[in-house]
């Protein structure tokens, strides 16, 4: 097994799965179908939360027993948590700027370029992560801001290779849409083949180096985008991803005691042979995907970044009906 879901606290562990996965589904929905419900999330509780934050490590310098004493700063102090849910903030509002239009700068045709742009940042986040516990431990072990121990080694290099090449595996960088609704900001040109090769990437980051967390930021909260753009909100799976992304880390970094503490807790079997071979299938579905893609960039006689190459696959124009 890759968690250990079993013993007396198995039944809360997976009613724990599905009411995240549900409810992130849930909020996404609310967060995509209106302005307002977009703004609620994406700009309204991030600057209440930004204030609660700053109050924590101000009163924390003070020496003040209840920041010193709060959740957040016992287990989500380190920069990655911080850096990875305002990365994914600023990725969700610039897709309402692209999906409504707001100002010059979402009415510009350049900016299109952003959703690559801030998703790669996304990722390169969370590979210069990986690369930390291999330069920290590797073939050994080392414990993190929060007491979480982590495992170095070769899982961490092929992993981080493998985040790389993902992001050479987003193409048609401009070929960004407002659905006809006006309630998504499309890709059409991110199919399958890229969903599947980033979430296998994405879950054996998580795995590595979020080992307590892996459970529910690597499985329920990958699945729930990825559930919407196969079943319902076909070519919106970047803005879906961004926003059950951006809503977990808010919800995770206020309350880390439900995956941290508690009986919904989780962690993997943290056995540096079984991150080995999932760092390896994410490594080569990436290689494998990116040939993929350069085979049909040649094929089609285009550049695979400035131009589309999945025209004419399924995925592709199911996206594309639902575009203005």
């Amino acid at each position: 097994m890759l968690f250990q879901v079993y013993g007396e606290n198995a039944m809360y562990q997976w009613l724990g799965w599905i009411m995240v996965f549900v409810s992130l589904i849930a909020a996404n929905e609310v967060a995509r179908r209106s302005k307002t419900g977009g703004i609620v999330c994406f700009l309204g509780i991030p600057a209440v939360l930004t204030v609660y934050f700053i109050a924590i490590y101000v009163c924390a310098g003070m020496g003040m027993e209840w920041a010193l004493d709060n959740p957040t700063y016992l287990h989500m102090g380190s920069w990655f948590h911080y850096a990875k849910l305002y990365a994914a903030t600023a990725g969700c509002i610039g897709f309402m700027m692209l999906k409504y239009g707001w100002g010059k700068l979402g009415r510009s045709e350049a900016f299109k370029v952003f959703p690559f742009a801030i998703v790669a940042i996304n990722i390169l986040i969370a590979v210069v992560s990986d690369f930390e516990s291999a330069v920290r431990a590797f073939g050994t072990t080392w414990v993190s801001s929060e007491g979480v121990v982590l495992m170095g080694g070769w899982h961490n290099v092929f992993n981080g290779i493998a985040g790389l090449i993902n992001i050479f595996c987003m193409t048609g960088w401009w070929g960004i849409y407002r659905s006809k609704k006006g309630d998504d900001m499309l890709w059409p040109d991110m199919t399958w083949v890229y969903i599947l090769a980033y979430d296998l990437w994405n879950f054996c980051y998580t795995y590595n180096c979020l080992p307590t967390h892996a459970w529910y930021c690597g499985l329920a909260l990958l699945l729930a985008p990825t559930v919407a753009n196969f079943f319902w909100n076909k070519g919106g799976w970047i803005q879906n991803r961004a926003n059950t992304l951006a809503l977990w880390c808010m919800f995770a970094q206020v309350f880390p005691m439900f995956q941290d503490y508690s009986v919904f807790s989780v962690s993997s079997v943290n056995n540096p042979s079984v991150n080995l071979v999932v760092s390896l299938i994410a490594l080569i579905v990436n290689v494998v995907a990116f040939a993929y893609i350069m085979h049909r960039a040649k094929k089609l006689g285009v550049n695979p970044f400035k131009h589309e190459v999945f025209k004419g696959t399924r995925d592709f124009d199911q996206a594309m009906a639902r575009a203005a």
